[in-house]
C-alpha cells in the first residue's frame, strides 16, 4: 500500500460539492482516503480573471501505480463535468497528485512531486494541515517549511 497526497480544487458551480463528490469517487476507485483537510477559499493562481477556488488536500492509500492514479483522476474529472480549458483556467474539478510516497517521476504527462506545489499556498496550506512533517523528495523540506517560504 502506498501513501499519496492529493490536491483537489474547484471554481465553477457548486465548488464545495464538487470537491466532496471527488472524494466519493476516489473511494470508489481503489483510493482509500485516510485524512482530509478543511475546505479553503483561495484566489486563482496563474490566470487571475476567474472565480475564486475551493481547495483541499487529501492523504490516501492505494495499490495503484502513479499512471493508474492519473487515469483515475482524469476519469473522475470527466465524470464530474470537467472539459478541456485553458491552462490554469476555470474548472469544475481538478485533481493533482502532489506526492506519491517519496517517488520521483518525470514523464511528459506525469510529474511527481507536483512541480509547482512548493510555490502555491493554496496547495501547501491544506496539505500542512494533514501532513506538516512530510518531506518533499527533491527539495528535502517539510510541507511546513515550504509553506513558511511562500
Amino acid at each position: 500500500m502506498t501513501t499519496i497526497y492529493i490536491g483537489i480544487g474547484s471554481n465553477l458551480g457548486d465548488r464545495e460539492g464538487n470537491c466532496l463528490k471527488a472524494l466519493e469517487e476516489l473511494e470508489k476507485s481503489g483510493i482509500k482516503v485516510t485524512k482530509r483537510s478543511f475546505l479553503y477559499e483561495t484566489e486563482p493562481w496563474g490566470v487571475k480573471d476567474q472565480p475564486g477556488f475551493i481547495n483541499m488536500a487529501v492523504e490516501a492509500d492505494t495499490d495503484l501505480t502513479p499512471g493508474e492514479v492519473l487515469r483515475v483522476f482524469k476519469a473522475i474529472e470527466k465524470k464530474l463535468g470537467r472539459r478541456e480549458a485553458p491552462r490554469w483556467g476555470p474548472r469544475i474539478v481538478d485533481l493533482d497528485i502532489l506526492l506519491y510516497d517519496d517517488l520521483v517521476v518525470n514523464e511528459t504527462n506525469l510529474r511527481i512531486p507536483h512541480p509547482h506545489m512548493h510555490e502555491r499556498d493554496f496547495v501547501l496550506k491544506p496539505l500542512s494541515e494533514i501532513a506538516p512533517e512530510v518531506i518533499h523528495p527533491l527539495l528535502k523540506k517539510t510541507v511546513r517549511e515550504m509553506l513558511s517560504e511562500v
